[in-house]
């Protein structure tokens, strides 16, 4: 490797050059030839440098000297840079001789830090307190900590060197928990104070003094508590954070009776006065220890036992409030936890308003776990329940505002008002509601919300099952034919009927003596329907035609049942062959009733057919008699 020529000794340095050679290991003729060549540049500088701790590896002056300078070159470098592994390796080099000099290790350790080495930098420190003797490890670990405090930092990391730190010196123990609080590591923070608090012989660092005469700590430390408890999110963590708390209030309890007799300084005070003195002993007590009362409480009164315990009941009162705060905390979209902490407040209707006002502003309807409707509705409920239906209809009207997760949410929520008024005997207003909620958008709506791109539950709503049904009953119960007739005639529109509509809507035409529209309504409902869905309404249009017409319209009746027939299954057609064999025996033909009979013992399935010829053979014994049964036993 060639070397420039500017870093060869110049005729200037021939002087400190020929001495050196005499006495190579004098710290003074290097020290001097260093002085001399202050601003030359560093590389030649360093070469001097270098040769110089070669032949004095262990003088401390040179290598802080040396450090110093490379640290000022790489002051303004990225962290990035090559140089400062090259510093990092220097620092190794001088620690070989100067691991006992504090300064070096300080000065690495901090250029380390500097440098974000995690691992690196830990290690080193880990090194400097097994090379430094004890008394100075108060540098060290002023610097550990600072380290291990920085943004980023693995918990677990700060963790394992505050522990440490603690068996160096315990009485920093007010830091750590200060680290645990600031950390959210509940647990340890809550287990670590209540230990502290319980420890009589504690001395306070930070306040310099006993911690049961520090009384702001006591209110630092009920502030922590209270963080603690209100913003873990296990119950696992808040349980430990309580029970601590607890424990601390149980214990300033069981420390205020302690003291609770007066001192013999008072008692000798209130005998020396005397009773007829009262007023002023009172003065000179009030006086001498600095009391005050309020509300019937000692304030700023160390055997202040009413209010410690008051203390301690409120907050196990507040316990079933705080639990189902850390389940909201967990998951605030879950419906359960919001109604189990409404009936927490129940006797206090303005709490109760105010949960769920919180409850339905939170709560997302596409998030929630569970049915976010009944929230509204148990709201509205609430207002119902103490009188006040104009807020309770409010509460309805922003409810059916809401775009919900299905149409089922936001139909429960129109049958639930509706049935609010029908309770209060405003039929009128019950109906009107459901005629607004089963109108179909607009076309202007529908060209709107189609832009947008997100078609909300109110689109779909007018298709609603649950919501017909109930208006269906409703104008049955309230309305007229004709308006029930519209109700149903709308439900066949939509196609959104059931087998059940079609069979109510027939009945209620039959108990208005409109017997050919209900046979059409039969008609239309085996037309819309198919096997299994359709039985029951071939059952009943068959029976009620039967029962209608007998033998004047048998024809009629005999095609009915032939189309039944053939529309159904091999596993659904006896039913329908005993019905159209009945018909046959009652109006017809007896040969034809035993031919439906022979019809069906072919087509119903294999494991029916014994049991449809025992039908068969017994038919034929009861209307022609054993002569005629054998006939047709022998036929089969």
């Amino acid at each position: 490797m060639s070397i420039s020529r500017e870093l060869y000794p110049s005729q200037d340095d021939l002087l400190y050059e020929e001495e050196l050679l005499r006495n190579p290991f004098s710290l003074k003729l290097w020290w001097r030839y260093l002085i001399a060549r202050r601003e030359a540049p560093f590389k030649k500088r360093f070469i001097i440098y270098e040769r110089a701790l070669r032949a004095l590896p262990g003088s401390y002056k040179l290598w802080h000297a040396y450090l110093t300078e490379r640290l000022d070159i790489v002051r303004n470098l990225p962290i990035t840079h090559s140089q400062y592994e090259t510093l990092n390796n220097t620092f190794e080099r001088a620690l070989v001789t100067m691991h006992k000099m504090p300064r070096i290790w300080i000065m690495y350790l901090q250029t380390l830090t500097n440098q974000k080495l995690i691992t690196r930098t830990r290690r080193t420190f880990d090194r400097a307190l097994c090379a430094l003797p004890v008394t100075q490890h108060d540098r060290v670990w002023e610097l550990y900590l600072r380290f291990v405090s920085q943004e980023g930092m693995p918990i677990e990391t700060s963790l394992r060197v505050y522990r440490r730190y603690l068996k160096y010196d315990p009485s920093h123990i007010e830091d750590f928990i200060e680290f645990l609080v600031n950390s959210r590591l509940w647990q340890e923070a809550a287990e670590r104070l209540a230990s502290v608090l319980n420890d009589d012989q504690f001395y306070s660092i930070k306040g310099n003094q006993s911690i049961h005469c520090g009384r702001g700590l006591f209110e630092k430390a009920r502030d922590i508590f209270e963080e603690g408890m209100t913003t873990v999110v296990t119950v696992r963590d808040f349980s430990v954070i309580f029970d601590a708390y607890s424990q601390f209030e149980e214990s300033m309890v069981a420390h205020k009776m302690e003291n609770l007799d007066l001192s013999d300084e008072e008692e000798d005070v209130l005998e020396e006065n005397g009773a007829s003195q009262d007023d002023d002993v009172r003065l000179e007590v009030n006086s001498k220890f600095d009391k005050k009362i309020l509300s019937g409480f000692w304030l700023h009164d160390d055997n202040n036992v009413d209010l410690m315990l008051a203390q301690l009941e409120y907050l196990m009162d507040r316990r079933p409030e705080l639990a189902n705060s850390v389940l909201l905390r967990q998951n605030p979209h879950n419906v359960e936890q919001w109604h189990r902490r409404v009936k927490l407040f129940e006797g206090n209707p303005t709490k109760q308003i105010l949960t769920y006002t919180e409850a339905v502003r939170t709560v997302d309807p596409m998030k929630a776990l569970g049915k976010p409707h009944t929230l509204w509705v148990a709201f509205a409920k609430l207002y119902e329940n103490h009188n006040d239906l104009v807020n309770a209809r409010v509460i309805f009207d922003k409810a059916v505002q809401v775009n919900y997760r299905s149409v089922d949410n936001l139909a429960s929520i129109w049958c639930e008002w509706a049935e609010m008024e029908i309770r209060h005997k405003n039929f009128k207003g019950a109906l009107e509601l459901l005629r607004r909620a089963t109108a179909e958008p607009s076309v202007e709506v529908k060209r709107r919300v189609a832009a947008d791109g997100n078609e909300p539950v109110q689109m779909k709503l007018h298709k609603s099952l649950r919501l017909w049904t109930f208006y269906v009953d409703l104008e049955e119960g309230l309305g007229t034919l004709e308006s029930t007739r519209a109700v149903y005639e709308r439900i066949l529109d939509l196609r959104i009927a059931t087998p059940q509509i079609i069979i109510n809507y027939a009945l209620l035409l039959e108990e208005h003596k409109y017997f050919e529209d209900a046979f059409k309504v039969y008609e239309r409902g085996v037309k819309i329907f198919k096997y299994p869905h359709v039985k029951d309404i071939w059952v009943t249009y068959l029976s009620k035609f039967v029962k209608r017409y007998g033998k004047t319209k048998l024809e009629r009746a005999r095609e009915l049942f032939e189309h039944a027939i053939e529309m159904a299954p091999a596993d659904a057609v006896k039913p329908l062959y005993l019905q159209y064999a009945k018909l046959e025996e009652d109006y017809g033909l007896a040969k034809r009733a035993m031919k439906v009979y022979d019809q069906a013992t072919k087509a119903v399935p294999n494991n029916e057919k014994l049991e449809m010829y025992k039908i068969y053979i017994a038919r034929a014994a009861e209307i022609f008699g054993v002569p005629k049964q054998e006939k047709y036993m022998n036929k089969q």
